[in-house]
C-alpha cells in the first residue's frame, strides 16, 4: 500500500510540476504579447515625417502619411488588435515567426487592406482575402507606394539534410519607397549578391540570427558593400549587436542604430 501511494504521489508531483512550466511559459507569451511601450524613430522625408515602430523580432510598422504598413506581423510579439489596423501587410515568406493568417486577419480593413506575399506563403494563406503575390525582381506599386522584391535566401547555412533554411525564389525582401526614402526589409537572408549590389538605400533591416540568417561579419560584409545612411540590424536573437558595432566603427558614413528586435 506504501508503495502504490508512493508512486501515486510522485505521479501527482510530476503532473503538478507538469502544469506549473505550462503556467510559467503561458504567463511569458502573454507577457511578451502585451503591448509594451514600444520603441519608435521618426524620419523625415521629403512629404513629412515617417515613424517606424519597433515591434519585435522580425515585426514592425511604419506610419506614413496616414497609412500603416505593417511587415512580418505575429501574435508571439505583440497584442495586435491594439495596434493600428494595417494599410497594406508585407510577409517575407511562410516561417512561422513572420507569417500568421490570425493577425493579418486582425488588421484587415475589408475593401482597404492589402496582402503582399510570396507564392510559398499563400499556400498556407488560409482565409486572407486581397493578395498580391510578389515574386523575386519583381517591382509594383501598391496605393501608390512602389515596393520592390528583392531575393531572400541562404548560401552558406543549411539544414542537417542539406537543405538551406531559406532556399532561393522562396522569400522576399522588400524595398518600399517613401517620398524621397528607401527603406530596405531584408527578410530571412545572408548577404546575396542581389543584396550588395542595392543602391540608393536610405535605411536598412539586415537579420542577424545564427544559423539561420546572418552573422554580424556578413551584415558588415553587406552594409560596405550596399551602404545603406542608416543600417538597424533586425531579427538577431541571441548575437551580440556590439560585434556588429565594432566591424562597423570605421565606417562613418553608416549610422548603425540598435533597438530590440531579438
Amino acid at each position: 500500500m506504501a508503495e502504490i501511494f508512493t508512486k501515486l504521489k510522485n505521479k501527482s508531483m510530476t503532473t503538478y510540476f507538469k502544469l506549473f512550466v505550462f503556467i510559467i511559459l503561458c504567463l511569458t507569451i502573454n507577457c511578451k504579447s502585451m503591448n509594451k511601450n514600444f520603441e519608435k524613430d521618426t524620419i523625415k522625408t521629403s512629404e513629412g515625417n515617417m515613424v517606424i515602430t519597433f515591434v519585435g523580432h522580425a515585426s514592425l510598422f511604419i506610419e506614413f502619411k496616414g497609412m500603416i504598413i505593417h511587415i512580418d506581423p505575429v501574435k508571439e510579439e505583440a497584442d495586435y488588435s491594439k495596434l493600428p489596423k494595417a494599410d497594406i501587410v508585407l510577409v517575407t515568406h511562410e516561417h512561422f515567426d513572420h507569417f500568421d493568417t490570425s493577425v493579418i486577419n486582425q488588421l484587415f480593413k475589408p475593401g482597404i487592406t492589402e496582402i503582399v506575399m510570396t507564392q510559398k506563403s499563400k499556400e498556407s494563406a488560409k482565409g486572407i482575402k486581397q493578395i498580391t503575390i510578389m515574386q523575386n525582381g519583381d517591382i509594383k506599386t501598391i496605393k501608390n507606394i512602389k515596393i520592390e522584391a528583392v531575393p531572400a535566401y541562404n548560401i552558406i547555412n543549411k539544414r542537417p539534410n542539406g537543405m538551406p533554411f531559406h532556399p532561393k525564389g522562396e522569400g522576399n525582401g522588400y524595398i518600399i519607397t517613401l517620398a524621397d526614402k528607401r527603406i530596405y526589409i531584408a527578410g530571412d537572408t545572408e548577404n546575396t549578391p542581389e543584396m550588395k549590389d542595392l543602391k540608393n538605400i536610405d535605411i536598412a533591416f539586415l537579420p542577424m540570427n545564427m544559423p539561420y540568417t546572418m552573422t554580424p561579419e556578413m551584415v558588415a560584409d553587406a552594409a560596405k558593400a550596399f551602404k545603406p545612411k542608416i543600417l538597424y540590424p533586425y531579427h538577431f536573437g541571441s548575437t551580440q549587436t556590439s560585434k556588429l558595432v565594432e566591424l562597423m566603427k570605421n565606417d562613418k558614413d553608416i549610422e548603425i542604430r540598435i533597438r530590440n528586435m531579438q
